[in-house]
């Protein structure tokens, strides 16, 4: 059987220290949590597909990745990963992957296999699936296909020496899991700052000198409805200001599509199909964002998908 797509196994917000028993419960595994775009990549002899999260082809987009996952020494197999950027000080970096005209270099960090030499391997337990991957890895040494950071000790204290290195987080995975499609509790994302994916769903004017639009209006979904989370007007340069708001403009609604009263001035309403990745420090009491900071469209996760992720303590 070729290999192919199939949906992810996508982690769970966990914080520390609230609920660090569940970690104190099992054995788990510590990985680097990188800021990319999440990516299957399928091999089928000398075919090389990359899947985005919601099975969006991202192969014309990382040619790169596409003829580095070509060379691996391996002629049937399905890896999970995330493309990446590195800046110079070793950080990944979501913003410059998704710079117009970044000479970043796109890196496939692969941190999972799920079918290798025409055998299904989502069922065996993880440590028998990273044995697989890193023998895979080190048969094909390769600048552009790398195997993630790993590491060990107590997860608080592995958290605090990985936001201070500049990580985005960890996430730890539960010792003997198999690995299912969907959102699971075997894997918990360990944050450094606080950020999530949330939807567009209007703009507003520009004020003074600035071209383009004012600020975003986003929100996330609860039971149903788009719920309105605050404003986000920083982290865009000129060229993003002009492209975004143009794609804004293509989606106007008369209506807004958010249930919650949005009071702002200028305000404009588009089709609520676009996600962004958004950077704040916490959220209020009042449910709203508190100093956020746009950092890149997501094309690879669904609208209809996002939730807020912070519950209130």
């Amino acid at each position: 059987m070729a290999a192919k797509w199939q949906p992810p196994m996508l982690a769970q917000l966990l914080r520390l220290p609230e609920e660090r028993s569940t970690l104190e419960d099992a054995e788990w595994i510590y990985e680097r949590k990188l800021d990319g775009l999440r990516c299957l990549a399928t091999r089928s002899d000398t075919e090389v597909q990359l899947w985005s999260r919601n099975h969006l082809s991202f192969s014309a987009r990382f040619p790169r990745v596409v003829s580095a996952v070509s060379r691996l020494q391996v002629g049937d197999a399905v890896l999970d990963g995330e493309i990446v950027a590195f800046d110079e000080a070793g950080r990944s970096s979501f913003t410059l992957l998704q710079q117009p005209g970044s000479d970043a270099r796109p890196v496939y960090v692969v941190f999972d296999v799920l079918r290798l030499l025409g055998e299904d391997t989502s069922r065996l337990a993880l440590e028998e699936r990273l044995q697989l991957l890193d023998r895979l890895l080190s048969s094909s040494p390769s600048q552009d296909v790398l195997g993630v950071e790993r590491v060990s000790g107590d997860p608080a204290d592995l958290l605090a020496r990985a936001c201070r290195d500049g990580w985005e987080g960890l996430i730890a995975k539960r010792s003997g899991s198999d690995y299912r499609p969907g959102r699971s509790p075997d894997w918990r994302k360990l944050k450094c700052s606080a950020s999530q994916e949330l939807v567009i769903g209007g703009w507003t004017d520009p004020a003074g000198t600035r071209t383009g639009f004012g600020a975003l209006l986003v929100g996330y979904y609860d039971d149903g409805g788009l719920v309105y989370a605050g404003k986000v007007g920083t982290g865009f340069s000129e060229e993003s200001l002009r492209s975004l708001h143009a794609e804004l403009r293509a989606r106007a609604l008369a209506s807004s599509p958010f249930v919650s009263d949005v009071r702002e001035r200028g305000a404009h309403w588009v089709r609520p199909d676009m996600v962004a990745a958004v950077a704040f420090t916490e959220w209020t009491r009042e449910g709203k964002l508190r100093h956020p900071r746009f950092e890149g469209l997501r094309p690879d996760k669904a609208a209809s998908e996002v939730r807020r992720e912070v519950r209130p303590g």
